[in-house]
């Protein structure tokens, strides 16, 4: 078995146990699951899929939310985090599908799907061959519903802004490891957003879907829920010749130089799309 600091990714045991443990304890991904949920119009649903579905969080707020006839699949390439979420929620409705979401169209009939939500993950896809299939699978005026992070999608919450106090968390990490270890941080420049939402838009119209609502959302946290994101081992920082024991000792250095109620803002851009009803 590998050691622990071989965190080969999202289908590793270790860190799809710290990850579905954050679920469960920490507001994030439950805030940002509630929210898309609610926006998907699920009341009257009767397939919901949950794309990109890792431990299940997505998939406990759907259940929240849909009538105890829906069904709904999630789906994930990642068998470790499935895993997880297996022992996590146990629900008859909840089917779990070990594939990648370009593959969406292989397991849902066509048409089948009454909505499709995505939480925190479409831009780690090939977002053009994700976008055919959720529209091949939703019925005629079915919803798509999913985020992307601020930083992905080079947006901004104007509270991200007003509310911060001092450097991130993570600034702090680079900081200490650049002090204590000779680390070179990363340049301050700022990179091109990978999927900013004119490139969101022009895939979903390639695709056959329209957008019918956008908005930049802000997810309202803390230092100390930020400290425990970190700790999961795919998120851990720095980068680069660290072990995973070495990572912790500096985020412990830097989490120090903070107080854990500080204000942590985390910036959202939600899309809300839509398979054309058919005429005639």
């Amino acid at each position: 078995m590998a050691p622990h600091d071989a965190v080969r990714g999202w289908d590793d045991d270790a860190n799809a146990e710290a990850y579905a443990a954050f679920t469960r304890v920490h507001s994030l991904y439950d805030a940002t699951s509630r929210d898309l949920a609610g926006r998907a119009r699920l009341a009257d649903a009767g397939l919901v899929v949950d794309l990109c579905g890792g431990a299940g969080a997505s998939a406990r707020a759907v259940l929240d939310l849909v009538p105890e006839r829906t069904r709904v699949l999630s789906v994930d390439q990642a068998a470790a985090m499935q895993r997880a979420g297996r022992r996590l929620t146990r629900d008859p409705r909840l089917s779990w599908i070990t594939a990648p979401a370009e593959h969406l169209a292989s397991h849902v009939p066509v048409g089948g799907a009454d909505a499709v939500v995505c939480n925190s993950a479409i831009w780690k896809t090939q977002v053009p061959q994700v976008f055919a299939a959720v529209a091949q699978v939703l019925r005629p005026g079915g919803r798509f519903a999913f985020n992307i992070g601020g930083g992905f999608a080079g947006v901004r919450h104007p509270d991200e802004q007003a509310l911060r106090a001092g450097p991130s968390l993570t600034t702090l990490v680079h900081q200490v490891a650049a002090r204590d270890h000779g680390y070179t941080p990363p340049s301050a420049e700022t990179a091109e957003p990978k999927l900013p939402l004119t490139a969101v838009l022009e895939h979903l119209t390639a695709a056959g879907l329209t957008a019918v609502d956008t908005e930049v959302t802000a997810q309202h946290s803390t230092m100390a829920e930020k400290k425990a994101w970190l700790s999961i081992p795919l998120f851990a920082r720095p980068a680069g010749p660290f072990t995973y024991a070495q990572q912790m000792q500096i985020l412990d250095a830097a989490y120090a130089l903070t107080t854990p109620d500080t204000p942590v803002v985390t910036s959202w851009l939600v899309v809300i799309a839509q398979r054309q009803e058919t005429t005639g």
